[in-house]
């Protein structure tokens, strides 16, 4: 299996496919690349598509002493793209992977060609979080009740009925001190003061109907990031771009159509 090495010389799994200009998936929080398996042929096609399991997930190293934070995440993505010999790619990242992903974009300018953040926040003061009753509803005793809730946050009961599963965006198996290292990962982000640094060009996709990330967060990011493009998915949950894949993968094609590679 291919793996990059971290600056703390953790070995985080990576996995490319297709051909093309390259294109980095970032998941959401504690997830691993499984995120992106029924919407990933849509990019492959066209792109040279690389995903990761972040440190503490899936095939990658899960060390207990670690730095777990988005900024150390953005760290390994450049990690890998290194391993790659990759000089500069796009990124695409939802939920947490936003989070990540704008922190590649500030920390590595250079290393970033057109950047999709989806369904994500600048997090801080500034941020939207979740309601308490989302946040009790994904804390309850019975994993079970827990599991149907995180459902209900990521799609539609009407799209439910319809696709019984598996779900990819539920996360996976991962040692307690890894879950939450992620969850304060996630938390912990704050990007506001630097977000007008962006030099990518930028397209800001969330679904319209998103409580988990309330929906306000998207105006929050595009109205900080200069020229930023704003796209709602009228209808859609967290999960945005599996259940109208359609529209949101077409909408990030065309917006990377427009900005390729210098």
């Amino acid at each position: 299996m291919p793996f990059a090495t971290s600056t703390d010389e953790a070995k985080i799994y990576y996995q490319v496919r297709g051909s093309g200009e390259p294109l980095v998936l970032l998941s959401g929080q504690a997830n691993t690349h499984h995120w992106w398996d029924n919407v990933h042929a849509d990019f492959e096609h066209s792109y040279q598509t690389v995903v990761l399991d972040y440190l503490g997930t899936g095939h990658s190293d899960k060390p207990e002493d670690a730095e777990y934070s988005v900024r150390r995440f953005a760290a390994d993505v450049i990690s890998i793209l290194d391993e790659l010999d990759i000089a500069r790619a796009h990124v695409y990242g939802a939920s947490m992977g936003g989070k990540v992903a704008q922190w590649v974009a500030v920390d590595h300018p250079g290393r970033v060609g057109a950047l999709v953040l989806g369904c994500t926040s600048v997090g801080g003061a500034h941020g939207l979080r979740a309601d308490a009753e989302v946040t009790r509803s994904l804390a309850q005793p019975s994993a079970e009740a827990a599991r149907e809730a995180l459902i209900d946050l990521m799609y539609t009961p009407g799209w439910v009925r319809t696709h019984p599963g598996p779900y990819v965006t539920l996360g996976g198996p991962m040692p307690g001190h890894a879950r939450r290292g992620h969850l304060r990962a996630s938390n912990d982000h704050d990007s506001w003061a630097v977000l007008d640094r962006f030099t990518a060009a930028t397209l800001v996709l969330h679904g319209t109907d998103d409580i988990f990330s309330p929906v306000g967060n998207a105006a929050i990011i595009a109205d900080r990031i200069p020229g930023a493009e704003l796209r709602y998915i009228d209808g859609a949950r967290h999960a945005y771009f599996e259940e109208k894949q359609a529209e949101a993968s077409g909408a990030v094609l065309r917006f990377l159509a427009e900005h390729p590679l210098r």
